[in-house]
């Protein structure tokens, strides 16, 4: 059991290390072009998620709306990825831990209840949070 965890974490960290990437710069003006060009990346990304607020306050009619909006629009983006990761985890615990272990094969089903009852709150709640919003308030 510890030999099969141990394996599935190395497998893991090897997996990252190949999908990691060094850059090395060769002198300082490269690096200082790096510099600037992420900073006006960065500046760029966060001035569009401004006006991304921005418009769903003007949207909404209020600021406070309008921030909820954004946030429950961002968590049901996020919410994908995480639960797919949650599911595939709990799969494992499920179906290939699980055979030997009946206790873990049942943690493992109910984590998978769980990861698929929030994905699916997240995915719904920016919708119920419009249509309260908009059509109740006016």
């Amino acid at each position: 059991m510890k030999k099969k965890i141990a394996t599935i974490i190395i497998l893991i960290i090897f997996v990252l290390g190949l999908c990691s990437m060094s850059i090395f710069a060769s002198n300082t003006s490269n690096t200082v072009d790096i510099k600037n060009d992420s900073t006006v990346n960065l500046v760029q990304i966060k001035d569009r998620e401004l006006e991304t607020l921005q418009d769903y306050q003007d949207s909404y009619g209020d600021a406070t709306y309008g921030l909820v909006a954004y946030i429950l629009n961002i968590i049901r983006l996020y919410s994908i990825p995480f639960g797919f990761v949650g599911i595939a985890i709990s799969g494992i615990y499920r179906y290939i831990i699980g055979i030997r272990k009946l206790d873990v094969r049942d943690k493992g089903f109910g984590a998978m209840i769980g990861i698929i009852t929030v994905m699916v709150i997240c995915q719904v709640l920016p919708l119920v949070f419009a249509i309260v919003v908009k059509g109740w308030r006016g």
